[in-house]
């Protein structure tokens, strides 16, 4: 058992980042006749997770001479300012700006569910009903 499946702290070798969506965001970015070494995208992970831990502990100490105990995307923003990241500062403002948005309408459509006036099993029944109904349109067309 891990440190971090035990309540501790996760040991480095256990911060990564998830191979797979490092290697399609590489491939997204290069032309298509360059391709990245496994070594090569390794030292992008290693580098994402280093940058990751430093702008997140100098964001805690911003945090913790406010007295908060939250670090809050102003204090992200602060860190980068202080680390030197000032070029980035636009774009994470422009990513939170979109996050918040996404909020806002993911909150809206829970609030019409709401405002429905069914009860989440009505809501499901009627699913369901339509599940059977898409499959018997389906089943007549073949």
């Amino acid at each position: 058992m891990s440190d971090h499946e035990t309540g501790g702290m996760p040991s480095d070798e256990d911060l990564s980042l998830p191979k797979a969506t490092v290697t399609k965001m590489i491939a997204e970015l290069l032309p298509n006749d360059v391709t990245c070494a496994k070594e090569t995208r390794d030292l992008i992970i290693e580098c994402c997770v280093e940058f990751i831990h430093l702008i997140s502990s100098e964001a805690n100490e911003i945090c913790e001479q406010g007295s908060k105990k939250t670090i809050a995307p102003d204090h992200i923003i602060s860190a980068l300012k202080r680390l030197g990241f000032e070029s980035f500062t636009e774009e994470v403002e422009s990513v939170l700006k979109d996050h918040k948005q996404q909020q806002k309408d993911r909150e809206r459509k829970v609030n019409k569910m709401v405002e429905c006036g069914l009860s989440e099993a009505e809501l499901l029944a009627q699913q369901e009903a339509l599940f059977a109904q898409s499959r018997e349109k389906f089943r007549a067309q073949q």
